[in-house]
């Protein structure tokens, strides 16, 4: 017998069932696949048991909830390594080094893409526009975006996570927002 998936967080799910009005709670799909994974610390996937109680919980058929969670790739639908490096692979990243990028990653990890290191810390995955051209080439590790990589910051930022100490995410070349290149942030100190 499996095992029955529990939302750890019940205040946190009823939170995202009352932001819709009555008989449209199916709305919080997004959010409660969301929670499932953030507290699936393992694997940091969705699993089976709980896209069964995410529908019950909604009253929504199970296909339904298969079906958002296939679509959004935020969604893990099986298991990644504690950091997930997510390239992005669209025209702007690919023409400032993206494919170099990507071979640093699976050099350093001895992994292809789609795949997870044989010790789980990582898994590499190439997804579609993050949004943020830019600042290309861009990594989205886990939740926080790395911008303006190049094949040597890769190659730090792999050790810093085999380290577990991530440096904060934003520009690696210290660009303000998304100024031109060569424009930096200032850090004003307090006297």
């Amino acid at each position: 017998m499996t095992k029955k998936f529990q939302f750890q967080n019940q205040a946190e799910v009823a939170r995202a069932i009352a932001k819709y009005p009555e008989g449209r709670q199916a709305s919080a799909v997004l959010a409660l696949l969301d929670l499932a994974q953030r507290e699936n610390q393992q694997t940091h996937h969705v699993t089976d048991e709980a896209i069964t109680t995410i529908a019950t919980t909604l009253s929504m058929p199970e296909i339904r909830v298969r079906e958002v969670a296939s679509f959004f790739t935020m969604i893990n639908l099986k298991p990644v390594g504690k950091y997930h490096l997510q390239l992005c692979g669209t025209t702007p990243c690919m023409l400032c080094g993206a494919q170099q990028i990507k071979q640093v990653i699976m050099d350093n990890l001895d992994i292809s893409e789609g795949e997870t290191s044989n010790d789980g810390m990582f898994t590499l995955t190439e997804v579609e526009c993050l949004g943020a051209c830019v600042n290309a080439p861009i990594v989205q590790i886990n939740d926080d975006y790395y911008e303006d990589i190049t094949p040597e910051i890769m190659k730090n930022l792999i050790t810093d996570m085999k380290n577990d100490n991530l440096p904060n995410p934003g520009s690696c070349v210290g660009r303000l927002n998304s100024a031109p290149a060569g424009v930096t942030q200032t850090v004003k100190r307090k006297v």
